[in-house]
């Protein structure tokens, strides 16, 4: 987070300064968004961003300095999870500089990340059912869990989806270039019951609003 008065150059230096192999990136890839602060202590649905830069070895290079190119959601779930379990590098605390979006703008995110990852185009199979995973545990909890929590929770009590979600487990320990290939049917039959619980989410959530409001 960041002031956006910020000299002009100064946001296209950094982009250039961490871009790979500029500066090398030892992972699959780095993913920076640079938010204004006064963006970010807000709740927000929308994308909001300063910069959005993806590089490494594994990412496609992309850097952006206009929020309306994006899809908002990817920044909505990202603020979510960040203001829960967020580490504090330098500033103050987390939840102190990034507010949770609130809950109908985190379904309404969820909703479009399950279409996007339906869709498949760009993602990686294993990474579309574990991100389905992590969709279900918080439409069920409220809460974020890692993608391996998340794929363990459902595996114990989804018995039909267990031996595609263990092996998008298997596949995700490897590298990127080397993923398994998993069915493409099945992985589209889960994300469908994924796309099914967000949305008895979304009417739940509707029908608490109604409920508070007519007292």
């Amino acid at each position: 987070m960041v002031d956006r008065r910020l000299p002009g150059r100064t946001l296209s230096d950094l982009a250039g300064a961490l871009a790979h192999p500029a500066l090398p990136c030892p992972a699959a890839g780095l993913e920076l968004v640079v938010y204004p602060a006064d963006f970010t202590v807000r709740p927000s649905g929308e994308a909001g961003y300063l910069m959005d830069l993806n590089t490494g070895p594994s990412l496609p290079e992309r850097v952006s300095y206009d929020p309306a190119e994006s899809p908002a959601f990817w920044y909505v779930l990202d603020r979510s999870l960040a203001h829960q379990s967020g580490l504090v590098l330098f500033g103050g605390p987390v939840r102190e500089v990034i507010a949770a979006p609130e809950r109908p703008a985190v379904l309404a995110a969820l909703r479009a990340s399950v279409r996007e990852h339906a869709d498949g185009e760009g993602h990686v199979a294993d990474n579309r059912v574990l991100n389905g995973c992590r969709s279900v545990v918080y439409c069920r909890t409220g809460r974020w869990r890692a993608k391996r929590g998340a794929a363990g929770e459902v595996a114990a009590s989804e018995e039909a989806f267990r031996p595609l979600v263990e092996d998008a487990l298997r596949s995700f320990e490897r590298p990127r270039e080397t993923a398994l290939t998993l069915p493409e049917a099945r992985v589209r039959d889960f994300l469908a019951w994924v796309a099914e619980r967000v949305d008895e989410a979304v009417e739940a959530a509707g029908a608490e609003g109604g409920s508070t409001g007519s007292r």
